[in-house]
């Protein structure tokens, strides 16, 4: 990547002894305050203000507590013009703002009505209620032959129209060219712009990773290169390189970014094969790119993006053809399954990045998308219309797109751009080492580091650093049940056989518990044992019991308890395993007589709220601690294996039963 220039104090003398005095306040400031925060001296701090308050991304990214002039980068341009890191388009209409693009054909028929004729319908209802680009599914429910009564009274010289054909992706693009050619033209005649390109979604070579249907790549860009030459420059696109395939697998931001460019660049090669010159290559790509419920780093993602294409653009001679043209979409594997609700909000912040970050296109996919079809409880037109809403909200009602690039300027997301764009680069020169995305994939290396990235994000997701709200932090174990184990399931709308969504193995827990309900009519139940006064111990309670719902065990809490107390308490729930819960002052003073009557009860594991060190010294100890920190879902399986195996050893008794459904 171009080297930046990074405006320090030294390069601003006029300003540089005021912000070295202003930084230098700030850092005293914030030592203090962390200082304090950990009863020690300034002195003892273990580093910097800082280096103490910056966090990590997945891409190993550091993010700064503070940013300043001293991070001022050079002006990246405008809109539309090289290097395209502030947008890829110079028309676009900060009226409409980005293409709210809407998806059609996953969902099943209603029975009601003919299916064709009630897609036309939905798409058109769509349309006049705040849709302004189409995305459609070929192949389910609308064949290559419906594609005329499909979009029928569409104008297509207006709206981005965008083809998701699998297998059947050659023959339903030649179809969809001819009913464009023989469509209604709008009543108003209309320059095409980048905001109305029809894809036809050809992506092969990510599919060839994410294992969906796709078309055969030569063919591919025979067609391609066909179109470019019959067809206004960028008006057609073919290819759509589909960064979902990787991001919904678990890739990091960086790696998916590297990916999609080193894919495109094969295209890139491959059509100028074929006999198109660079910028008539350039003109036949376009990109996919998951966004997610991260702000930030989906509006420096897109930015990266454009950023990085634009330099391959640069070196291979055709720098004015390198707008990398975006459809951000939100990214499936965020999505719960538990507390779907939470999608919204989900998809709100993915929309305003996208937005905010200059996406072209975006598709908000509905909340319940994670949910295979046939346990949904709302129906599919209500579905759509809150993803819909999602966007119009942001587009009509918080002007977000009234302004193109809102983020450029600030120091923290040109920062984080430039950052992103490196990582991204340095993927894409690996690849390239590899020799290219082919050799990489056929080597198994896309595969591993993609599997690197999974395992690191799962590792954070178990340990509660990554929270996912309704999933591992402030579960309903009361929420309907699903039905079956479908926690790992792939076979929803927009999923790939990689698919691995975060909260999936809480999720997986959470489906064991509910198959336990339905056969026994009680989920495994652990009870806790408080100690002391509700003000001492109910912090330790509430952890606990969040901490164990997210792993489908209910927390049977019969209030403050004294030694004496705890054997009525342990024969009323009849659970094999107990937590104490309490302060460390409290299990000093009351701990080891309470551990040792819950061991006379015949508790086979008794464990503790808190850090082990909070233990008093003495011979017996708890089992184990619930703490921050842990490997949640290490430690929730390891539970409820021992529960599963207590009650098949030990049947319950119908009175048992009873009390932990009233738990």
């Amino acid at each position: 990547m171009p080297e930046q220039t990074v405006h320090s104090a030294a390069s601003d003398p006029a300003g540089s002894a005021d912000l070295a005095d202003a930084y230098r306040s700030w850092s005293t400031a914030a030592a203090a305050v962390l200082a304090k925060s950990r009863r020690i001296e300034v002195d003892q701090l273990p580093d910097t203000p800082e280096a103490l308050l910056s966090t990590t991304t997945p891409e190993g990214l550091t993010v700064r507590p503070l940013y300043t002039r001293r991070d001022e980068t050079t002006e990246p341009g405008v809109p539309g013009r090289f290097p395209f890191v502030r947008g890829a388009d110079p028309a676009r209409d900060v009226l409409a703002g980005w293409r709210v693009t809407e998806r059609f054909g996953d969902d099943p028929a209603d029975g009601e009505q003919d299916p064709i004729e009630q897609i036309n319908g939905d798409i058109l209802d769509a349309m006049m209620n705040g849709a302004s680009g189409l995305w459609l599914e070929i192949g389910g429910t609308i064949g290559v032959d419906d594609l005329p009564a499909v979009l029928a009274n569409v104008f297509l010289d207006l709206v981005p129209l965008t083809l998701d054909a699998g297998t059947q992706g050659i023959e339903a693009a030649r179809a969809v060219l001819a009913v464009k050619q023989a469509g209604l033209a709008a009543p108003e005649a209309a320059t095409p712009t980048a905001a109305t390109t029809l894809s036809f979604g050809f992506s092969p070579l990510t599919a060839a990773f994410s294992g969906r249907p796709t078309v055969d790549t030569d063919a591919a860009t025979a067609l391609a290169a066909e179109v470019a030459g019959a067809t206004g420059a960028g008006s057609v696109r073919a290819f759509r390189v589909d960064g979902t395939d990787f991001a919904t697998a678990g890739a990091n931001d960086a790696l998916e970014l590297g990916l999609i460019v080193s894919a495109a660049l094969a295209h890139l090669r491959d059509l100028t094969a074929a006999g198109l010159d660079a910028a008539s290559a350039l003109g036949q790509i376009s990109f996919a790119v998951s966004v997610d419920d991260d702000q930030f780093a989906g509006i420096a993602k897109l930015r990266a993006l454009r950023r990085v294409w634009a330099r391959v653009a640069e070196v291979v001679g055709a720098p004015d053809a390198g707008a990398a043209l975006t459809h951000a979409v939100t990214d499936l594997s965020m999505y719960s399954q538990r507390d779907p609700w939470v999608n919204m909000l989900r998809s709100t912040i993915a929309a305003f990045g996208a937005g905010v970050g200059g996406a072209d296109q975006v598709t908000v996919l509905a909340f319940d998308a994670a949910i295979p079809a046939e346990q949904r409880t709302s129906g599919a037109r209500f579905s759509r219309r809150i993803a819909r809403n999602t966007q119009l909200l942001l587009v009509e009602e918080s002007n977000i797109g009234r302004v193109l690039d809102p983020a450029g300027g600030s120091w923290f997301v040109e920062s984080l751009t430039d950052d992103l764009a490196a990582s991204a680069w340095s993927v894409f020169t690996d690849v390239e080492r590899q020799g290219g995305y082919r050799g990489a994939l056929a080597a198994g290396w896309i595969a591993d580091r993609i599997g690197e990235s999974l395992a690191a994000r799962d590792v954070e997701v178990a340990h509660r650093r990554a929270s996912v709200t309704g999933v591992n932090e402030f579960p309903n174990l009361d929420e309907k049940p699903l039905r079956g184990s479908v926690a790992g399931a792939t076979d929803v709308v927009g999923a790939t056989p990689r698919l691995a969504r975060v909260g999936r193995a809480f999720e997986d827990l959470r489906d064991r518990s509910d198959a336990q309900l339905a056969a026994t009519g009680a989920r495994p139940q652990i009870l806790l044992l408080p100690l002391g006064s509700v003000a001492e111990h109910n912090g330790r309670t509430t952890f606990v019991a969040n901490l164990l719902a997210a792993g489908g065990i209910a927390a049977a809490n019969p209030g403050p308890l004294t030694a004496e107390e705890i054997a009525a308490a342990v024969a009323d729930t009849g659970s094999p395993i107990a937590v104490l819960c309490g302060t460390k002052a409290r299990y000093g003073t009351d701990g080891p007589a309470a551990l040792a009557a819950a061991r006379a009860a015949g508790l086979t594991r008794v464990l503790l709220a808190g850090p082990d060190k909070e233990w008093p010294d003495g011979d017996d100890r708890p089992d184990g601690s619930l703490r921050v920190g842990i490997d949640a879902v290490a430690t929730l399986t390891e539970l409820s294996d021992a529960l599963a195996a207590s009650d098949s050893a030990q049947p319950q008794t119908p009175g048992a039963q009873e009390r932990g459904e009233q738990a």
